[in-house]
């Protein structure tokens, strides 16, 4: 099976690219979602949490609250790095999982952190969904009401976008139209399918 990642920072827009993929008969594996399906409640992984971070990480409901989780990891480098220790074995065993369970052509591995993590090893080739970071902002503070500032620290804290410029095999430009965004995934496909 060939494996596709699929990357881009934060309000790049990866989630419509990767739709566009699953349009074209493309199984799709999102490492977001799968980084959520690991703390669902009664998960060990989020009991460890709420143990290490305490238990003003877990709302009523008995969900992460993952806006305050972000707020606090994303204010300590030593915090963030205790949370990717735990979470990020979890989810790559949740992505194996579903990859070998691929029907497609080839699959698409979509990932916030391809780069950051080891999760671009999986992968015979990557895509990068790429805007400026101020697209990037603008985007992430419409989309999730989030402030200009918080959105700063998540974009800093993952690599610089002219880095993963150059890691990436495609680049996919983001800031045109959706029906040339469209088009550029579909002259892609025909790439990847030929390879």
């Amino acid at each position: 099976m060939k494996i596709i990642g699929l990357t881009g920072g934060i309000g790049s827009g990866k989630s419509t690219v990767a739709q566009f993929f699953k349009e074209l008969g493309i199984n799709v594996v999102d490492a977001d979602q799968k980084s959520r399906d690991v703390v669902e409640p009664g998960m060990p992984a989020l009991a460890a949490i709420a143990e290490h971070f305490g238990h003003e990480v877990i709302q009523e409901d008995g969900r992460l609250d993952r806006a305050y989780l972000r707020g606090v990891v994303f204010n300590s480098e030593e915090k963030r790095r205790w949370l990717e220790a735990l979470l990020h074995p979890l989810i790559k065993e949740a992505i194996i999982a579903d990859l070998n369970a691929s029907t497609s052509d080839y699959a698409i591995l979509e990932s916030p952190l391809l780069f950051e993590t080891d999760q671009h090893q999986m992968t015979q080739k990557t895509v990068l969904v790429d805007v400026p970071v101020e697209v990037q902002i603008e985007r992430t503070c419409q989309r999730d009401n989030n402030d200009r500032l918080q959105v700063e620290k998540i974009i800093a804290a993952q690599m610089p976008r002219q880095e993963k410029q150059v890691k990436a095999d495609y680049l996919l430009d983001n800031t045109q139209s959706l029906s040339a965004v469209k088009q550029q995934v579909e002259q892609l496909h025909q790439e990847l399918l030929a390879l």
